[in-house]
């Protein structure tokens, strides 16, 4: 492993977590899970997105960061890699799409702030799924505040992701995830494993499931 952090980022429903999950099973790695779950802000942005954006965003924030700074200041001697399941700067990226501009503004300050604080993934894993994919995997999990997100909505993460990457040269391998099953189907799990084999330059690089 060449690695020492690394990041899987992704809309919502493209499956970080299951990924995060399994390969720190494989390689032993200490793992980050986001905890939305703990945002109270959650149900209710979604029912009235206007109202509760920004306390939704900066209790993000607060929380990711709490949750960094934690754990990528512990030394653990018998596990050298660590795998997150979010980018820290998905924090600015959502804040991008729900936010009104002044907010924004405002809510970017902070984040420049508290960002420089944090070790920053050797390797960003992103996985890219069609919005139809996303919806179907979003209805399977069931998650009642999650149902009635709008296409627009999705369209638009996906977007802002794959923007910035793309504007800031970061070294990330996209995955297509439109077929991926990694719970079900060895092969594609397989084939992550090769690719994160490859020591790979800054910029993006491609990898397709068998």
């Amino acid at each position: 492993m060449n690695y020492n952090f690394i990041t899987i980022e992704g809309n919502i429903g493209a499956g970080k977590t299951t990924l995060a999950h399994m390969l720190s099973k494989h390689y032993n790695a200490r793992l980050i899970l986001e905890e939305f779950a703990d945002n109270p802000f959650l149900p209710k942005f979604y029912e009235n997105p206007a109202n509760y954006a920004f306390p939704l965003e900066l209790f993000f924030m607060a929380e990711r960061f709490k949750q960094q700074k934690e754990f990528l200041q512990q030394k653990d001697m018998f596990q050298h890699l660590t795998i997150s399941d979010y980018l820290f700067t998905k924090c600015l990226l959502f804040a991008k799409v729900t936010l009104p501009e002044d907010e924004f503004r405002l809510y970017q300050r902070l984040f420049e702030i508290i960002n420089q604080q944090l070790v920053q993934p050797d390797l960003l894993i992103y996985l890219h799924a069609p919005v139809s994919k996303l919806q179907a995997n979003i209805k399977n999990r069931n998650r009642s505040y999650e149902q009635k997100i709008p296409d627009d909505y999705l369209f638009r993460i996906q977007e802002t992701y794959t923007h910035y990457i793309k504007q800031h040269n970061i070294k990330t391998l996209f995955i297509d995830a439109s077929n991926a099953d990694f719970l079900g189907n060895e092969k594609h799990l397989k084939a992550v494993f090769g690719a994160l084999d490859k020591d790979y330059e800054d910029g993006q690089h491609y990898l397709t499931l068998p």
